[in-house]
């Protein structure tokens, strides 16, 4: 990662926002009384899907390739990002943007190509006039393109639930529904990389989230091309996998050996993973091996059933037990604060639905390693809100 893709995406968001104080990391929170102090997002009713406020000056002798991506791939994907920010859309939605991107136009801004045009598709994302995206004109603005892709996907119920193909053939409808999820791990990776300063990958580079920001995924859904962009979403670091209440804690008297956290969270809830990093882990671990992990287990059944560990920066490392189902990543596959990994079951060592929750430090998976999931989370994301009971 270099310096000057950083530069660009600092420039492009804060020279529209107020600039950050401190060093070159920033948190993008909601304006308001008692907000921590960072990169403010101003309610700016100005702001439109044809005329939003983004500098999209390039660096000075345009964007390092990044991998197979060239400097014009980079800098359309740079692009798309910083939109995402200003809208504040939560990063999972820049991951399923920059994704439905190279898939429709391999990240270039195509104009209309004659006889070889798809109908009249046009641009990063490929909308059409006639299927009232906007203009021709509109659509080769990429601002105006990601803006209108966003808004698309803001409107469907549940996107940050679904699959990463899902979510985008939602927006696009294409006739091949199934081919963006092959640009999912290269789309992660490119975010991070036009997000972060590289000293952590995949960190987006972003403070720590203050005990009091609230969670990156609130209340993003209801924005249209009508509203103005919703102050209530946060850009955190770290995000609690699930809002459930503490059903059995951290090595307990009773459970002395219980090296996690449980979260009665329902059936099908969507496990979010708790900060940004690389999936080390995707296993069904259970005992006999015979009995499998797609059904529920129980307390004569040892095992984590359905589970995953993720590495993250400082050699942190989460994991996450007894899933419904496989998890939705694979291992070596970057993923982004706040994506859905899998959802709540009771695969395994288990009598119940519910999330069992690990943090381990200094890169040990073991026992040795793993630390009380509540305390370690308590300044980053506090997790385990009280009992309805």
């Amino acid at each position: 990662m270099t310096g000057r893709v950083v530069t660009w995406l600092v420039i492009a968001v804060c020279s529209v926002l107020l600039l950050c104080s401190g060093l070159f990391s920033a948190v993008f929170v909601g304006g308001g009384a008692g907000v921590p102090a960072g990169c403010y997002l101003p309610a700016d009713p100005s702001a439109s899907a044809s005329n939003p406020p983004v500098d999209l000056t390039p660096p000075a002798g345009g964007f390092d390739p990044v991998g197979d991506w060239n400097s014009e791939q980079v800098g359309n994907a740079a692009t798309i990002v910083t939109v995402g920010i200003r809208l504040s859309v939560p990063p999972r939605g820049w991951v399923i943007a920059v994704a439905t991107a190279m898939q429709e136009s391999h990240l270039v801004n195509l104009p209309n190509l004659g006889e070889a045009n798809d109908h009249d598709s046009l641009g990063l994302f490929q909308q059409r006039p006639s299927q009232g995206w906007g203009s021709q004109d509109q659509l080769m603005n990429p601002v105006y393109a990601s803006t209108k892709f966003y808004q698309a996907l803001l409107r469907i119920e549940s996107w940050q639930a679904m699959p990463l193909t899902d979510a985008a053939q939602a927006v696009q409808k294409s006739a091949y529904p199934d081919a963006y999820t092959k640009w999912e791990d290269d789309a992660t990776t490119l975010v991070g990389t036009v997000g972060s300063s590289g000293e952590r990958a995949m960190s987006v580079d972003l403070e720590r989230c203050p005990s009091n920001c609230p969670a990156i995924l609130s209340k993003t859904d209801s924005v249209d091309s009508s509203t103005t962009p919703s102050r209530d979403a946060q850009l955190c670091e770290w995000v609690a996998p699930v809002d459930a209440p503490i059903v059995s804690g951290f090595r307990t008297a009773e459970r002395p050996g219980h090296d996690g956290v449980d979260l009665g969270a329902a059936r099908g809830t969507p496990i979010r993973v708790a900060s940004s990093g690389r999936v080390l882990v995707v296993q069904c671990n259970i005992t006999p091996a015979s009995y499998g992990c797609d059904r529920d287990g129980s307390p004569l059944t040892p095992g984590c059933g359905w589970y995953t560990d993720v590495q993250h920066a400082d050699q942190v490392i989460t994991r996450y037990c007894h899933m419904l189902s496989r998890p939705a990543v694979v291992e070596g596959q970057q993923v982004v604060a706040g994506q859905v990994i899998g959802y709540v079951g009771s695969s395994g060592h288990s009598s119940g639905p519910h999330l069992h929750f690990e943090v381990h430090l200094h890169g040990d998976r073991g026992p040795s390693g793993a630390v009380d999931a509540v305390r370690f989370m308590a300044d980053r994301a506090p997790i385990g809100r009280p009992s309805a009971g």
